[in-house]
């Protein structure tokens, strides 16, 4: 019986030991990781517990809290003009997990980032005021942007060359935030959001990259003229038209027959479109350094945050000769995101350089002292300067005499690039429009390069062009920030 009784004892032993060794093992291990879960109601109730922190434009704020009427989330997030700034927010929802800035931030925004804790603070263990997010992003020229592309589906971006400063980021068809803030009525804003064929919720302006067309002709450009492949810009190139690449029988012809593109100059194939002219300028420099120079532009870069991730623009790799040619022209599995090609732009008017793109300027607490400071962005010589003022010389081309001539303002310096990209197999489905372009104040030299995708317009077939359906947006967002 004492045996019996003995066994029993140490077996009851042993389990009150497993116990608490897995009580500690969750307490001191398992425990952050717990507390950290999207499902741990009380991460909700202490984040929602007192209004959140503020993301600013211009010293406004576009963001709030209001409180709820009932329930155990005090506050929800509200917006300012939510769809116009939805591409820069994101949302702060009860329901569902923050993005853009919303998420970048949510530390700050919610008062638990570390940096806020104050000496008083960690003694009594009182909840730190949340601190705000200061934008790059200039009212203006987001709204110019948004109006510009109302009613069509594309993304635009625009930046300060000499700073790097996105001073818009602008997608449509958007959506207002206000819709999945409150836990108890985001669930059918949610479903209508996820489920329309549009994509609102898609940031076209940095997470679609689609084939960019003849906009990408400036990285070729670029690269033809650093290589000492063509001397400058106005030296004649060795293009036949119609080009016929090697290893195929299949012709590459320009889309306005009448082009002067036989042999033609750089300047006047970048006004004109000459895919002759940049199809063989690729399999001539070969896909090694188009590639090379597509990446130091920003191609192939996954890990591009601004501060929230852009999706990376792609140049491929292992083409044979043709595909190399149709790469040359922004096709075959070429694409890019309006960001990446505001960002060849603002390396042509920058003198070849690229300041890092970036939408923060500063963080602070809720007393305004600045946390961090993003504005000293690093720089990277991409081109040489003499080739950024060849390649700008005739991009001013392309506006006064070429594809261009929509984005013209008069006291203002406008260089761009075109592009309509074929679309579905065998181009069956309605191209993407797109320009890239810079300007500058001829009173002020203030700058801007701002590029514009559409994706779909409604317009007919034959009306989807670069110039027609790109072109008048960024000059509309160029307007707003020269004025």
């Amino acid at each position: 019986m004492n045996t019996t009784i003995r066994r029993a004892s140490v077996f009851a032993l042993l389990l009150v030991l497993a116990l608490l060794v897995r009580a500690t093992w969750v307490q001191f291990y398992d425990g952050q990781a717990l507390a950290d879960d999207n499902n741990n109601r009380r991460n909700a109730i202490k984040t929602y517990s007192r209004p959140l922190g503020n993301i600013i434009v211009a010293g406004n704020s576009i963001t709030g809290s209001a409180r709820t009427k009932g329930g155990d989330l005090a506050y929800k997030r509200t917006y300012k003009d939510g769809e116009l700034y939805a591409p820069v927010t994101g949302y702060a929802s009860q329901a569902y997990a923050p993005t853009q800035l919303e998420g970048i931030y949510k530390d700050l925004l919610n008062g638990s980032d570390t940096r806020l804790k104050t000496v008083l603070n960690v003694v009594t263990g009182e909840h730190t005021d949340p601190g705000n997010v200061l934008t790059t992003i200039d009212p203006a020229v987001q709204k110019a942007g948004y109006r510009a592309l109302a009613g069509k589906k594309g993304g635009a971006v625009a930046i300060d060359p000499k700073t790097g400063k996105i001073l818009a980021m602008v997608s449509t068809p958007s959506y207002d935030p206000t819709e999945l803030t409150d836990a108890n009525t985001a669930g059918p804003a949610w479903k209508r959001l996820t489920t329309d064929k549009d994509k609102p919720l898609v940031n076209r302006a940095l997470r679609q990259p689609l084939p960019p067309g003849s906009t990408f002709k400036l990285v070729v450009a670029a690269a033809a003229l650093e290589s000492g492949l063509y001397k400058d810009v106005d030296t004649n190139t060795d293009s036949p038209d119609p080009y016929t690449p090697p290893g195929t029988t299949h012709v590459l012809v320009n889309e306005n027959k009448s082009a002067p593109c036989r042999n033609a100059r750089i300047r006047v194939a970048l006004e004109y479109s000459c895919n002759n002219v940049f199809g063989k300028m690729a399999v001539d420099l070969g896909q090694d350094k188009v590639r090379a120079m597509a990446e130091k532009f920003g191609f192939n870069d996954e890990k591009r945050d601004v501060p929230f991730r852009a999706w990376a623009s792609v140049y491929p790799s292992d083409m044979d000769k043709p595909q190399t040619a149709y790469s040359g022209i922004g096709q075959f599995d070429v694409t890019a995101t309006p960001l990446q090609m505001a960002m060849v732009s603002a390396v042509m008017a920058n003198g070849g350089k690229l300041v890092s793109p970036h939408m923060v300027s500063q963080i602070t607490d809720s007393g305004g002292e600045v946390l961090e400071d993003y504005d000293d962005a690093g720089t990277k010589q991409i081109v040489s300067s003499s080739t950024a003022e060849q390649l700008r010389s005739a991009m001013e081309s392309v506006v006064k005499d070429g594809t261009g001539t929509n984005a013209l303002i008069d006291g203002v310096t406008v260089g761009g690039k075109t592009g309509t990209a074929q679309h579905g197999e065998n181009n069956s489905k309605t191209p993407y429009a797109w320009f890239t372009s810079y300007g500058r104040s001829d009173s002020t030299s203030k700058e801007i390069a701002v590029a514009v995708m559409v994706e779909q317009s409604g317009a007919l077939r034959s009306e989807v062009s670069g110039n027609g359906l790109a072109a008048p947006v960024a000059r509309a967002m160029m307007q707003a920030a020269l004025k």
